[in-house]
């Protein structure tokens, strides 16, 4: 007995009812375009992958688009609420006789760091902080567009292969926009902070006996052979709703662009969708310069930035990832090329940082009274690496782009404190200069004379803390 019956499956995932827009998928590779798309999103001609463009994007006065999308920011209207569908103008059209699926995402701050940038020298240093999205990491923005197509292409299932953040967003949009989700994620290299939201959102969960790789490559497999809709950022609908986070960035800083833009590198749809996004700003005149866009990756994991060392960014280069930054333990990233591309458009580079550098920059950030999730300090780490090697001045305006909240990974946050992390790794001896960031719990006698004890000398062993 089939599950589903083959007159279910489709190779248009919009389907002949979907809505007359002038967007277009263009393959990144052989630069063809077609108005419908196979299941895998894949070049139906040399198998590349595919993106949105839409001519109709450059049409508008930029002048006026600031205006309306200022505007915007006061109404109370489903759309407008939406950090992501505010900017509307700049996104594939959806056929609004259906409501889109959103769970008010984006609209994230971005905070100053004082005392990061004291410790770095750079006297304006930012972060943007996608950790404050509904499901907690910077996927929702790119979900709530997908899902919304999903939807409306009258899919019942949507699934995603994922490190964590991916399954927590689709499982949460999935239930929302009433579909089902079908998750797939390795079996025990997982945050259990991120795999408990796909279970409480309703979602089927699949512990593979796999890598995310492995698991990338099922869900392919799967969706060339069932009616599952793939939300993984192969998606370039996903893509389209990322590309969002350097709209709303620039936004905020009164569209005077920042010398630089770090972003962690794990599969790289991110930084390609936020490099997609700059682009298409220039493009459109609403910024007269690129900030230049990095990409930081663990050295566990780091196959960008061998295939930028090793092949020239010709061909990729994959690893076996290994990495307790769980967000970015990907090998075989799908979207090597388009982060090729936009490092290179941006005048951007690539780098790697070792775990305890990564360690040292989450308690940095953590001590900002903001946090992040361990894969969103590699930005920080790898910026003190750009200053050490000149390619970013201190007197230059940086943000830093954190994507996943603090609350997403606690084992790794308790672990640091409690001095665990490195016990018994090859990184325990030079983990011993963070002794200094740890802040272990302290059991004491129930009786007031042990806490004013306790508290006397916390007093004398450090400067009280200053955000002045």
């Amino acid at each position: 007995m089939q599950l589903f019956a083959s007159s279910d499956r489709s190779s248009d995932p919009l389907g002949s009812a979907g809505p007359k827009s002038s967007f277009v998928y263009c393959c990144i590779g052989c630069a063809s375009k077609a108005s419908t798309a196979a299941q895998d999103y894949c070049c139906s001609h040399c198998g590349n992958l595919l993106e949105i463009t839409d001519p109709q994007w450059n049409s508008a006065h930029p002048t006026a688009l600031k205006s309306l999308w200022s505007e915007r920011r006061i109404s109370n209207s489903a759309l407008d609420l939406s950090g992501v569908w505010r900017f509307r103008e700049i996104l594939p059209a959806p056929d609004l006789a259906q409501p889109v699926v959103t769970l008010r995402e984006g609209n994230t701050p971005i905070y100053e760091l004082p005392r990061a940038s004291r410790l770095t020298g750079v006297t304006r240093l930012y972060a943007k902080h996608q950790g404050m999205n509904p499901t907690g990491s910077f996927k929702d923005t790119g979900m709530t567009v997908a899902s919304t197509f999903a939807r409306q292409a009258g899919s019942r299932w949507v699934a995603c292969a994922s490190t964590g953040n991916t399954s927590a967003s689709m499982a949460a949009y999935a239930a929302r926009g009433g579909m089902r989700g079908l998750v797939l994620v390795p079996d025990g290299k997982i945050s259990w902070s991120k795999l408990s939201q796909a279970l409480d959102y309703g979602a089927l969960t699949c512990q593979l006996r796999t890598d995310f790789d492995g698991c990338l490559r099922l869900l392919q497999e799967l969706v060339r052979e069932a009616p599952v809709y793939q939300l993984n950022s192969i998606n370039p609908f996903r893509l389209e709703g990322q590309k969002t986070l350097a709209f709303e960035l620039l936004e905020q800083l009164d569209w005077h662009p920042p010398e630089h833009i770090i972003v962690p590198g794990g599969n790289l749809g991110n930084s390609s969708a936020i490099g997609k996004g700059l682009l298409e700003m220039l493009d459109m005149g609403l910024i007269s310069r690129l900030p230049k866009l990095s990409v930081i990756q663990a050295e566990g994991a780091n196959a960008l930035v061998r295939t930028v060392r090793e092949a020239e960014g010709k061909r990729l280069v994959p690893v076996q990832a290994e990495t307790r930054a769980t967000a970015i333990r990907i090998g075989n990233p799908v979207s090597w090329e388009k982060a090729i591309r936009v490092i290179q458009g941006t005048s951007g580079t690539c780098e790697q940082v070792s775990e305890v550098e990564i360690a040292q920059a989450k308690a940095e950030i953590g001590a900002e009274g903001i946090g992040c999730e361990p894969a969103s300090a590699v930005t920080l780490a790898g910026l003190k690496k750009l200053l050490r090697q000149g390619f970013v001045k201190k007197d230059e305006t940086v943000v830093l782009v954190l994507t996943g909240n603090l609350l997403k990974d606690p084992d790794f946050t308790m672990e640091f404190h409690r001095g665990d992390l490195f016990r018994g790794s090859p990184q325990e001896a030079a983990s011993a200069q963070l002794q200094p960031l740890r802040h272990p719990p302290v059991v004491l006698d129930a009786t007031l004379a042990a806490i004013i004890q306790t508290l006397e000398r916390a007093e004398k062993s450090a400067p009280a803390p200053s955000n002045a």
